[in-house]
């Protein structure tokens, strides 16, 4: 098969470690998104239906669902899977040896909010 311009720019751009670690997140929270997704219209549900049997709303569904959110809480996932007839599954991996410093984002410096008292 030939190759395309993108296949191209994209095998030159995973050639960069911090990419690489970027473009397979991005992948793994797309996977959550389709799963989601799936799942709900397998069970014959809307969006709004869902998010009726989870006391919650349809923006809340939506963006469970939509492939640029990370923020899916591992409570919240639990609570859609057991509306939906469904387990959630959640596997930790060590990575190879040297790949651990590959971080795809810069560490956040943790800091409290208020001021000092002296």
């Amino acid at each position: 098969m030939k190759k395309t311009n993108f296949d191209r720019y994209l095998a030159d751009q995973m050639k960069d470690p911090a990419f690489a670690v970027r473009f397979k997140q991005a992948g793994e929270v797309w996977d959550v998104a389709l799963q989601l997704a799936a799942l709900r219209k397998q069970a014959g549900l809307s969006q709004a239906e869902l998010a009726r049997k989870l006391k919650t709303t349809q923006q809340q569904i939506s963006r469970l669902e939509s492939p640029g959110y990370e923020g899916h809480s591992l409570s919240m996932l639990r609570r859609v899977a057991r509306a939906l007839r469904a387990r959630v599954r959640l596997v930790l991996e060590a990575e190879p040896a040297g790949k651990a410093d590959a971080l795809a984002e810069d560490p956040v410096p943790y800091r409290v909010s208020g001021r000092r008292k002296n």
